[in-house]
């Protein structure tokens, strides 16, 4: 098992100019930040997790989260575990009558399911290495993305470096669609 850092949700970050949505999660103990681009739904169902929001009719992952329980099984941790080809992949931990299951998974599912049950979020060192990002001080400026939802105080100020980042990312996107 490669050696993992735990990280917290700090935003969910959305692109003004189209429907872009980027989790931010920060490692704890250390102003480093692993931006992750989820769907539109998931970062909606994320920030409803997120604000304690309460919905009618279970969502998918309230639905998926009571057949756990019923079941008497309880998610232990999640994980980002690798990042091939520019994507990432997850890794549900979830125990069930003394026997731990390891579930594939979307990062952005687990993370979804984390913020429901208050599980721990892990991230693989490596990946850590290779994707985060420590912001200088110096890099802070205005940009196209607002924050949806923010877990800690002064999380926009903060996390405005990634504004340049995240609009050279969508230019690249862009760029391989002309292709």
């Amino acid at each position: 098992m490669p050696e993992m850092v735990e990280v917290v949700i700090d935003s969910i970050r959305a692109n003004l100019m189209n429907p872009q949505r980027i989790v931010i999660l920060r490692e704890i103990g250390r102003e480093r930040y692993l931006p992750i681009w989820v769907g539109v739904y998931e970062a909606e169902h994320l920030t409803i997790a997120l604000q304690d929001v309460e919905t009618a009719r279970p969502l998918t992952y309230d639905l998926f989260i009571r057949i756990l329980k019923s079941l008497a099984a309880r998610i232990l941790q999640v994980e980002v575990v690798a990042l091939r080809n520019e994507t990432f992949y997850g890794n549900i931990v979830i125990e069930i009558n003394g026997e731990i299951l390891n579930v594939d998974s979307r990062p952005s599912d687990a993370i979804n399911l984390a913020a429901r049950v208050g599980a721990p979020i892990l991230v693989a060192r490596d990946v850590m290495e290779i994707a985060g990002i420590v912001p200088e001080e110096d890099e802070i400026q205005e940009g196209d993305y607002a924050e949806e939802e923010s877990a800690s105080e002064g999380g926009e100020e903060r996390l405005s470096v990634f504004e340049d980042f995240l609009e050279q990312l969508i230019d690249d996107d862009e760029e391989e669609k002309k292709k």
